[in-house]
């Protein structure tokens, strides 16, 4: 997979699509020789926020990875969508895109709590997903606000974290010089606290090198706990994911000491994002974090978060405007997750899955949504693929619009519904969809045989 994608390494979208084109034409077997399974994964992580791939190369990762369809999405950033798109169509993958935001919940009942953002109290991570083509230029006009009041908060992060490094006799960063050049923000992409941690690993490996030297330097200077697991991926010169290993040595503890909450511009009402949500003619989406006991990237600590407000929590979502709630099987337990879809049952929401890709560690499968009480997430994925196309034409036939000719199914049966048109696309050429009113009613009619 690496030396393939290595060619799709390009310095622009343009350039990483014909180089995709051209390798699908003179060497498809090295894309689509594994075999199509089931799994999907719709929270990848693209070089627009923070990751070692491309729209590009995530497309061709997925597909490497055997995976018949992928969703980016990326923190303040839908830059990744088209690339993404064109991408997929080359190979013949399902595609969708979304973006993620930190938003406020001064105004509400949960204000003081504690939900899906580790750093802080009445703010949580949403995500929107499946944005229309039509409506991306709306949501830019949105995102753009954040990412430059995120910029200047970065650039305080970086000179805070300066006065903890220079201590240990390190080089001052620059957030233009050592920060932002690590990024896409020149092109609609975002900066955030990993880039900064990555300058900081780049430093440190300048430094130190790799091996001994620098594992006594994180833990006797930083003093940053390093596990065993850590230090042997670290003591190893030939590790090819040596710097995204010390990031994961540095995320949970020494983020903290060099943090700042953000401000009003940045973190923006939860009311007006539901609200633009809406507007785009996107699904607006909870992401359920729960509580923690091991992190799946190695880097976040226990912590307690939703669970013990979870009844509470659930009925606000539904009446504020939430469509979805979105989960990672491998991050929580079995019995935390049949407790949220039951919940979602209840207040008639979608549930959507994914798995947060921005290491090049990471693997791009998620084995657990075969399970008999996953198996409903491919269809999920399915009927966000063809809301995205469908929405695409008009915004009205959105899964949740709410003038959709199919608004007065349950969510199950437009789910089913969506989820068979979805497969019914050709992915080369997925505006090659015949559809009208009458084309839904079918799919809506032939999804009521179907048992829920």
């Amino acid at each position: 997979m690496t030396t393939v994608l290595n060619t799709l390494n390009q310095p622009d979208a343009d350039a990483r699509i014909a180089a995709l084109r051209g390798l699908h034409d003179t060497d498809s077997a090295s894309l689509t020789n594994p075999p199509l399974g089931e799994e999907v994964n719709n929270h990848v992580h693209t070089i627009y926020s923070f990751s070692p791939y491309s729209p590009t190369e995530v497309a061709a990762a997925a597909r490497m990875s055997g995976l018949p369809a992928v969703g980016s999405v990326d923190h303040d950033s839908i830059s990744a969508a088209d690339e993404l798109h064109r991408a997929a169509r080359i190979i013949g993958l399902g595609a969708t895109s979304g973006f993620e935001l930190r938003v406020s919940w001064a105004d509400t009942p949960f204000a003081d709590r504690r939900l899906n953002s580790p750093d802080a109290t009445g703010a949580s991570y949403v995500v929107v997903h499946g944005v229309p083509r039509q409506s991306r230029s709306a949501a830019e006009t949105v995102l753009q606000p954040v990412r430059e009041a995120r910029r200047r908060r970065n650039a305080e992060q970086v000179t805070r974290l300066n006065q903890e490094i220079a201590r240990i006799g390190l080089e001052p960063l620059s957030y233009a010089g050592d920060v932002e050049p690590l990024s896409e923000a020149a092109r609609g992409g975002t900066v955030t606290e990993r880039h900064i941690l990555f300058a900081l690993a780049k430093r440190m490996v300048e430094t130190f090198g790799r091996g001994p030297a620098l594992i006594r330097a994180l833990q006797d200077r930083l003093e940053l706990p390093v596990s065993a697991k850590q230090a042997e991926q670290l003591s190893d010169p030939d590790n090819p994911h040596y710097l995204y290993d010390v990031l994961g040595v540095m995320k949970a503890e020494l983020v903290p000491r060099f943090y700042r909450e953000p401000e009003a511009e940045e973190c923006i009402p939860l009311e007006r994002v539901i609200r633009c949500a809406h507007e785009l003619g996107a699904i607006m989406a909870y992401p359920y974090l729960g509580d923690i006991t091991e992190s799946p990237t190695g880097d976040k600590k226990a912590a307690r978060f939703e669970d013990n407000y979870i009844e509470e929590l659930f009925p606000f979502l539904r009446e504020a405007g939430f469509h979805a709630v979105t989960y990672m099987p491998p991050r929580n337990s079995k019995r935390q997750l049949l407790r949220v879809q039951e919940l979602c049952r209840r207040y008639e929401m979608m549930e959507i899955s994914g798995v947060d890709i921005n290491s090049s560690r990471q693997v791009f499968t998620c084995p657990e949504v075969l399970e008999p009480e996953f198996r409903h997430l491919v269809d999920a994925t399915w009927a966000l693929i063809a809301h995205e196309e469908l929405a695409s034409r008009e915004l009205r036939y959105g899964l949740f619009h709410p003038d959709s000719p199919a608004r007065r199914h349950p969510v199950r049966r437009r789910i089913d519904a969506y989820a068979a048109i979805g497969r019914s696309l050709d992915l080369h050429r997925p505006e090659s969809f015949r559809f009208d009113e009458t084309t839904l009613h079918h799919y809506v009619t032939e999804s009521e045989d179907t048992p829920v």
